[in-house]
């Protein structure tokens, strides 16, 4: 007895000095993401800032790690910095002068910290700092920060804390660079005229005031009186139509480039339109009002818009138009956009007849398939955008057709249909053209219907359904620079002289056209083009005389072909300014007899796209090897494999004892410490139900998702949670079985990308099976949460075994299989809990 005590005693005390190496090993702390620039130590359990982070990083991501309390130039190492992460670092104390010596930092992020103490000075020093987020950290009042001194601050982000005054303080004159003041879910209720005295002194035009997701019940009036500021956000801060009706009129005075008023696309709409519901807007002073989320219309309504006759800009979002009756005489109205709407065809056309409209955009309004040619004669306008509405286009496109000849921006795609009936006669202005996913009907491809559009900068036909005949398609269009016609075919799916005279091209997409050869004078008067994209076709061979026209070029994207190699010649002849070359997902041909290739492929690794997608198909032996991987020197010597092999055959066995004798010990090691306490526990009681395996990044599902149905649900369930837990002082290995495993009935480990990436969440998955070894009646639930990546999961080798030979659950969206997995989940929880007096009582 005494031999194995002391034996116990030996290896306990192992842990001191074997921890660090076997957490860590040869892999560092943080992830290099620039070379001396940008780094990553998000999650990694670290109390202070690594030393081998050099004094030269400007990004710095310390989130999620246990940082407690920030001291007097806590960073001063790191003079360089500009953007410094601290999401979630438990950061209870900022002491005076913490931020000391970051002269050049720009943006600070402080999300998720439960202050209790913050310095008066803590923010000095800070003499660039344009963006600071304190999200959700428990602030009561804008006289919680000290931020007087960033006088180039930009935007300070106070959502989801405890503010119930919009009282700006004093120092906020010193704030003139300021632009975004983000109050977005706080407890802001009433604003009374005191509250925003400083900006009646201090101008500030291109301010930004969101309060939305406050629940506002009163606004004095005159509060707003003289104060001109770029946007004022208001979606969601209202709870009857009363109450914003009258809160509406608060706004008296008022200046106002943005007014944004509604709910959000989450949220049921509380607000029903009423007739004189904005009549407090006839006393505000704005250029563009948004209006999103309104319950749908009961009634005929006349007033409605009375009070936005003034406005230059009108964007409604997801609301119904369609009893609208009465139409004011807009006096300025230049630009309407209606989006997510149900509407027809008469309410649109009172809207759209004023003389001063030049842009009009409906999007996703017309539910129901309609033909156009009603609406189209009232139009006047500049730019019409009518995409993703279901219409049939019975008649397109001429002046006759759309009722003006100065349009110059028109958009039809994501339609069901385009009936061409003219070539565009009277259309001389337009400069861009966009019919992309909406199937053409007729002349497009078959006869030439572009020849009075020399003006025509931009036309985009991707995937029309349109099959290019002849070689004078885009004929007329002299001044084109930009062409999209992904997805249509030519005829004998042969590239000719289709794109002859369009000598102004610069980007050029023929992807997706089944292309299987073309002419070597296809783009023969294309000296100007810049961008090429012929993927996703059935090209066998990289033509060099085809491309040498190209003179311009410096994008190509050749992936996706049938092309097994490049001739020396192509080699030679590909474009001098070319610097993305996309050659991947093609079935390369890897042998010895293509020796240049392999060598200019390594070469070129600067030029070269998605490298990681270029792959062997043949010789056999290099299927699937990247293309960058194979040893060209194999090609130059045959080498004598036999001394090889004989080292292989020697040293392999070797290292892979090595490996197994090293891992063993590991697990062994801790089966030793587990059977102890096992043994030391088993007469006492379970604490807790399940210890729960998760990433820190998980935390919110685990809270309001496992921790609020499994404690608070019937019955009750008892979880132990590391962060709320543990003990602290005590070594977290120590927690984790202590706390964690021995006083607990069953294992619930969430598995997600985050936990994949976490060696402590590997490190505890592999205590859970060795605990389940040893323990016989212990149990292991295992939830897969339903966006975790499965190439990533099959890369967890230990893992992807263990799921594939034992049962688990997956979290889905949809209520019923929620349902379902919360019925497997208690079910599995209830075998083996013993119920005492109070279980009993609390059914």
């Amino acid at each position: 007895m005494a031999g194995s005590d002391a034996l116990f005693f030996l290896l306990s005390s192992m842990p001191v000095l074997s921890w660090p190496l076997f957490v860590a090993g040869n892999q560092r702390w943080c992830t290099e993401v620039i070379a001396n620039i940008k780094y990553q130590c998000m999650d990694q359990n670290l109390s202070r800032i690594p030393a081998e982070i050099p004094s030269t990083t400007q990004q710095l991501d310390l989130s999620f790690n246990p940082l407690l309390i920030l001291t007097p130039k806590y960073f001063a190492k790191f003079p360089s910095l500009k953007v410094l992460d601290l999401t979630r670092c438990s950061i209870d104390v900022i002491e005076d002068d913490s931020f000391g010596g970051l002269r050049n930092l720009t943006v600070l992020i402080l999300t998720g910290n439960p202050l209790r103490y913050l310095g008066d000075r803590a923010f000095y020093g800070l003499l660039s700092l344009r963006k600071l987020s304190a999200v959700d950290m428990n602030l009561s009042s804008l006289y919680d920060l000290p931020i007087e001194n960033l006088l180039v601050l930009r935007e300070l982000n106070l959502r989801r804390n405890n503010i119930k005054s919009l009282k700006i303080p004093e120092f906020f004159r010193n704030l003139t660079s300021l632009q975004i003041l983000d109050l977005h879910s706080n407890k802001i209720s009433h604003i009374v005229i005191e509250d925003l005295n400083i900006f009646k002194e201090v101008n500030m035009p291109n301010l930004t005031i969101i309060l939305s997701n406050n629940v506002i019940n009163h606004i004095e009036p005159g509060t707003f009186k003289d104060i001109h500021i770029h946007k004022l956000s208001l979606r969601n801060s209202f709870q009857s139509n009363s109450i914003m009706r009258t809160c509406l009129h608060g706004l008296v005075g008022l200046q106002v480039n943005k007014l944004e008023l509604g709910s959000f696309y989450s949220i049921k709409p509380e607000i029903k339109f009423e007739d004189e519901l904005l009549d407090g807007l006839c006393q505000v002073e704005f250029q563009e009002v948004i209006l999103i989320c309104f319950k749908d219309l009961s009634n005929e309504k006349h007033t409605l818009f009375d009070c936005l006759s003034n406005a230059s800009s009108i964007r409604i979002v997801n609301f119904d138009l369609v009893k609208l009756s009465a139409i004011p005489e807009f006096a300025r109205l230049s630009y309407l956009e209606l989006k997510n709407c149900l509407t027809v065809d008469v309410s649109l056309g009172k809207l759209a007849s004023w003389r001063t409209l030049k842009t009009l955009k409906v999007t996703n309004c017309f539910h129901n398939t309609i033909f156009i040619s009603k609406f189209y004669g009232q139009v006047q306008h500049v730019s019409l955008d009518l995409t993703h509405n279901q219409m049939i286009v019975n008649e397109c496109c001429s002046n006759e057709n759309l009722g003006t000849s100065y349009l110059r921006y028109l958009n039809l795609s994501f339609n069901s249909g385009i009936k061409i009936t003219s070539n565009f006669e009277g259309l001389d202005e337009l400069l861009s053209l966009d019919f992309q996913y909406t199937k053409i009907i007729t002349r497009i491809g078959q006869i030439p219907t572009f020849l009075t559009l020399d003006k025509l900068l931009y036309l985009d036909l991707s995937y029309t359904s349109t099959h290019f005949f002849i070689q004078c398609a885009f004929c007329g269009l002299e001044s084109l620079q930009v062409l999209k016609i992904s997805g249509n075919s030519f005829e004998r799916n042969i590239l000719s002289q289709v794109f002859r005279n369009l000598t102004d091209l610069k980007v050029l997409d023929i992807s997706n056209c089944k292309i299987e050869g073309m002419s070597s004078s296809a783009f023969s008067d294309l000296k100007k083009l810049q961008e090429l994209t012929i993927s996703h076709n059935k090209l066998t061979v990289l033509d060099p005389t085809a491309y040498a026209p190209l003179l311009s070029l410096s994008i190509l994207d050749f992936s996706c072909n049938q092309l097994s190699f490049f001739p020396e010649n192509a080699l030679k002849s590909l474009p001098r300014l070319l610097v993305n070359l996309d050659i991947s997902q093609n079935p390369f041909d890897c042998s010895c007899t293509h020796l240049s290739f392999l060598q200019w492929t390594q070469k070129q690794k600067s030029v070269l796209q998605n490298i990681q997608h270029m792959t062997c198909f043949s010789p056999s032996h290099l299927n699937s090897v990247k293309v960058m991987n194979v040893t060209i020197s194999s090609c130059y010597t045959r080498f004598n494999l036999t001394p090889l092999a004989v080292s292989v055959g020697v040293l392999l066995p070797a290292a892979l004892t090595m490996f197994l004798v090293y891992k063993c010990y590991v697990q062994q090691y801790f089966r030793l410490v587990l059977s102890r306490f096992c043994m030391d526990s088993r007469e006492e009681e379970d604490k807790y139900d399940a210890f729960v395996i998760f990433s820190s990044k998980d935390e919110e599902w685990v809270m309001t998702e496992l921790v609020e149905k499994l404690e608070r649900g019937l019955p009750p369930f008892r979880l132990c949670l590391h962060f709320r837990d543990f003990i602290p002082g005590i070594p977290i290995a120590t927690n984790i079985i202590q706390e964690g495993f021995l006083k607990s009935r069953k294992a619930i480990v969430i598995i997600s990308d985050h936990f994949m990436e976490s060696r402590w969440c590997g490190f505890e998955f592999e205590l859970a099976q060795s605990w389940q070894f040893l323990e016989g009646n212990a149990g292991i639930i295992v939830i897969v949460l339903e966006k975790v990546n499965k190439s990533q999961l099959r890369q967890t080798l230990g893992l992807h075994k263990y799921l594939r030979r034992n049962t688990y659950l997956e979290w889905k969206d949809s209520r019923l299989d929620q349902h379902i997995f919360w019925m497997r989940l208690r079910k599995a929880l209830m075998d083996g809990k013993p119920w005492g007096a109070r279980e009993r009582e609390s059914l």
